[in-house]
């Protein structure tokens, strides 16, 4: 395999002195949930990061092209962002929604201001999965009902609620959480039944959430939910007029429109801020995690004046949601968004990579699909483009291949035949050939 050599890098790590990392394997096998797995067949054990890169404990760089599970948005251990957190390490560390603190209303205050419309409430908690759960809630209380429409290839969180949204099996368990729950067809182009070549589409594929509406929750919706553009399923955009159509069938049946931005949102997509908005439509709850603290445990739930009224009739308080350290976090998050551009660049380097993309589709004929937004972006691997058979085995060789080139990324789609690239937003048209020469060379198999 011909080497690809990285960009230059001044940052030059600290000499790492812990314990290797088979040590920290058995470990872990000894100690941690026996549910967790690891993506690379020698286990990867990175030590430091900056920026968007990364180093395993022998000094050797990466370019993290996942950015954390699309969790690093600015970039790993942005010095601003360090700062901010270190700032109020010394002053106060804790202090719960009981009390007053500046940081959490300041905070808030910034993160409506980057929302469209009657999106102005903000809740803070700490995971996607919980922001999840706090939107159902919300919906439920709203609305009176208690039925919910999500969708196929769909991943909505870890915990019971999120499990029940999702509709992969691997990440299910045989029990009964998923009571209310419907799935409507995934607006899927490529795979679907109505492809890139129909211009009805979108409408064809919300024809399916109406026809749930009518037979499935006649007069008792809640909510529909949906990631503005599927992540663990493949980075699957939907069609043209999709969310708009659904988000009207929903409304006149009297549920809320969820808009799970936890992957996408943040200026990622590059053309808008919130993903929702390539579609057109402003939903009535926004739920929002990873990037929102570029890794630090950091989710918030944004709806409506009317709709936050519903939980005001009990006791809501979050122990942990929006403390002080958390809050100066996020704020500086976007602040730095704003200053360094990062939407900007975000659409400069996605569109120059997502062009060599289908430049190397037509070279390699592995790849069937190269589709997403910004720097969220997907390439499906398949073993005959006519048959479109998921090239799981070949997808997984590929991610392999590029980890020993010194490219991290990630895999996503049903049978895991998806390559999913969402590197830190502060990555360089240098880095952006890297990318694409080093995908070139792990392609050939």
């Amino acid at each position: 395999m011909k080497t690809v050599p990285l960009p230059p890098c001044k940052h030059r790590p600290r000499k790492y002195g812990g314990p290797s990392a088979s040590e920290v394997l058995a470990t872990r096998r000894q100690f941690l949930n026996p549910a967790i797995f690891l993506y690379y067949q020698k286990p990867l054990m990175l030590v430091e990061g900056a920026r968007q890169y990364v180093w395993d404990e022998t000094g050797r760089r990466y370019l993290d092209g996942l950015g954390g599970i699309v969790t690093v948005s600015v970039g790993h251990c942005h010095p601003d962002v360090v700062a901010a957190a270190n700032q109020q390490n010394e002053i106060l560390q804790h202090s719960t929604t009981i009390y007053l603190h500046p940081n959490v209303a300041l905070y808030a205050e910034k993160l409506a201001s980057k929302m469209p419309g009657d999106l102005k409430i903000c809740y803070f908690v700490n995971s996607g999965s919980e922001a999840n759960d706090l939107a159902l809630l919300m919906a439920r209380a709203a609305t009176g009902n208690y039925d919910v429409i999500a969708l196929r290839n769909g991943y909505s969180g870890g915990n019971a609620s999120g499990m029940g949204l999702t509709a992969h099996s691997a990440w299910k368990y045989n029990v009964p959480h998923s009571f209310g729950v419907h799935h409507a067809l995934a607006p899927y182009p490529y795979r679907g039944p109505f492809g890139y070549d129909d211009a009805a589409a979108g409408k064809k594929y919300a024809d399916d959430v109406k026809n749930l509406i009518e037979t499935g929750t006649p007069g008792k919706l809640a909510a529909f939910i949906a990631e503005s553009i599927q992540g663990v399923g493949g980075v699957v955009e939907y069609p043209d007029g999709y969310l708009k159509q659904v988000y009207e069938h929903v409304r006149a049946a009297g549920g809320v429109c969820i808009a799970d931005e936890v992957q996408t949102g943040f200026g990622r997509l590059g053309r808008h801020f919130w993903g929702f908005e390539l579609q057109g439509v402003v939903p009535d709850i926004v739920t929002m995690a990873k990037g929102i603290g570029n890794g630090y445990p950091l989710a918030a739930v944004v709806t409506t004046p009317k709709i936050a009224q519903a939980l005001t009739g009990k006791v809501h308080f979050n122990t942990f949601g929006g403390n002080p350290i958390a809050s100066a976090i996020g704020k500086a998050v976007l602040e730095v968004i704003e200053r360094e551009k990062l939407q900007e660049n975000a659409l400069k380097q996605g569109s120059a990579i997502l062009t060599g993309l289908s430049r190397l589709k037509e070279k390699h004929k592995m790849i069937g699909d190269v589709r997403g937004q910004g720097l969220m972006l997907g390439i499906e691997l398949v073993r005959d483009r006519a048959t479109k058979a998921p090239a799981s085995v070949e997808c997984a060789q590929v991610v392999e291949k590029a980890r020993e080139l010194g490219l991290l990324l990630g895999k996503g789609g049903l049978w895991g035949q998806t390559i999913r690239f969402a590197p830190p937003m502060c990555i360089t048209g240098a880095d952006a050939d890297f990318v694409l020469a080093a995908l070139d060379e792990a392609l050939k198999l």
